[in-house]
């Protein structure tokens, strides 16, 4: 018997520590940019901390100010906690012979010097394995230090799981008897080019990443209507990708800023219609503009 499921894009101007109040699904995935506690060096490497983007104008408002207040007061074992509790439950068995599972994991974006402070606390919760990820820039943002030394052109991530090796979708195609056919699939590696979005996603935070990377992050370890959490959203751009995938998607953001214009301008389609408005005609389930075949029943979806 198949059940059927309604595609949900549900997001709060709260705090992920008051999850309980809310009607949220367990997670196959649980992805955020957690702040990097940089402080008042936030804007050290841009251009903007001078007026004009030029020293010789002197510095600007934004000279010596924290991108948010989070940055100094943001707690990595809350975060952690709060991920041990709304995240699925590990299989009954993992895969054979060292092959994914159906097994949950989180992605937690992060710079290099916080990776090792994330490891610690991530298996202080369970979270005791872990695969670290690269995304490789095409240039760099910290134009202020061109000149004077190398500069960073990557961003990375840790990808965390408990026991067993996490759902990995890498395009394999199987046959009836549950095996893989041969010359399907792909090798997922431990890199990949941060591909950088167009003009029709809005720019919204300062640290804002790419939904072209998300959605390729989101493919790689959900199926269609899969949940996904991300309890620190800003932007809303991991919404935007679950929504351009077919995925159901959950998120917190404490900034009232952020929060609405993630509603108002990230989380719309690019035709204006809101996404509440198209729906599959034999489930219901909401579908983005993109999705072109139902993720749950696999109707066709007309526009």
């Amino acid at each position: 018997m198949t059940h059927e499921k309604k595609l949900k894009c549900e997001i709060w101007n709260d705090s992920m520590q008051n999850w309980k109040s809310k009607p949220i699904q367990k997670a196959q995935l649980i992805i955020a940019d957690v702040p990097y506690n940089v402080g008042t060096n936030f804007y050290g490497s841009n251009p903007v901390w001078y007026k004009g983007g030029d020293n010789k104008n002197g510095e600007s408002k934004l000279a010596g100010k924290a991108a948010f207040a989070s940055d100094f007061n943001f707690n990595l074992y809350e975060y952690f906690h709060f991920c041990s509790q709304l995240m699925r439950k590990e299989p009954k068995k993992g895969g054979a012979r060292g092959r994914s599972s159906d097994a949950p994991c989180m992605i937690v974006f992060c710079s290099f010097q916080q990776q090792f402070t994330l490891i610690e606390a991530a298996k202080k919760h369970g979270f005791t394995k872990y695969i670290p990820l690269t995304f490789v820039k095409k240039s760099s943002p910290q134009a202020l230090k061109a000149n004077m030394r190398i500069v960073g052109a990557t961003e990375r991530a840790l990808l965390f799981y408990r026991s067993y090796l996490p759902k990995f979708r890498n395009g394999a195609e199987y046959d009836e008897d549950g095996k893989p056919i041969r010359g399907t699939g792909h090798m997922v590696l431990d890199w990949m080019e941060y591909e950088r979005d167009g003009k029709e996603i809005p720019k919204i935070h300062p640290t804002q990443k790419s939904v072209k990377l998300l959605k390729r992050l989101i493919e790689i370890c959900t199926d269609p209507g899969d949940v996904v959490i991300d309890p620190c959203f800003g932007s809303g751009s991991t919404g935007r990708a679950c929504l351009e995938t077919g995925r159901q998607f959950y998120g917190f953001e404490i900034n009232k800023e952020f929060y609405n214009r993630a509603k108002n301008e990230m989380l719309i389609l690019p035709d204006k219609m809101p996404v509440s408005e198209r729906k599959c005609s034999k489930c219901g389930i909401k579908l983005p503009e993109s999705i072109k075949i139902c993720p749950i029943c696999g109707t066709e979806v007309n526009s």
